[in-house]
C-alpha cells in the first residue's frame, strides 16, 4: 500500500520541483490543447495562369532555383511540384551543358 501526503496524493508521482502532481496523460492533453502551428499551403510557382514557362535559355529564372554553391534547390524548399521540378532540373542541366549556367560556384 502506498503512502500519501497531506493532500492525499501519492508522493511517487509528485513533481520533484514542488509543482503539481505529474500525470503524463494530463500533460499530453495540455500540450495538445495549445493552438497548433499553422503551415501555409505552398503552391507551385510554375502552375496556374500567368506562370513562367521553364526554358533552359531563361538564365535569370533558372538561377532562382540554384543555391549559392550552384546546386539545385530541392522542391520541398522552393514548393515546385514534382513534375515541374523534373522539368526544372532538366532545363538547369541543359543550361549548364551549354555554359549558360555554372556547374559550381566557388
Amino acid at each position: 500500500m502506498s503512502e500519501t501526503d497531506a493532500r492525499g496524493a501519492d508522493p511517487r508521482n509528485a513533481d520533484p520541483r514542488g509543482g503539481e502532481d505529474i500525470n503524463p496523460a494530463a500533460r499530453r492533453a495540455a500540450v495538445g490543447a495549445r493552438r497548433p502551428f499553422y503551415r501555409r499551403r505552398k503552391s507551385c510557382p510554375f502552375s496556374g495562369p500567368g506562370a513562367p514557362k521553364i526554358d533552359y535559355k531563361d538564365v535569370r529564372l533558372l538561377s532562382r532555383f540554384l543555391s549559392e554553391r550552384g546546386k539545385i534547390v530541392p522542391s520541398r524548399i522552393t514548393a515546385v511540384s514534382a513534375t515541374k521540378q523534373r522539368e526544372l532540373a532538366q532545363a538547369i542541366k541543359r543550361a549548364r551543358f551549354l555554359a549558360l549556367l555554372p556547374y559550381i560556384l566557388a
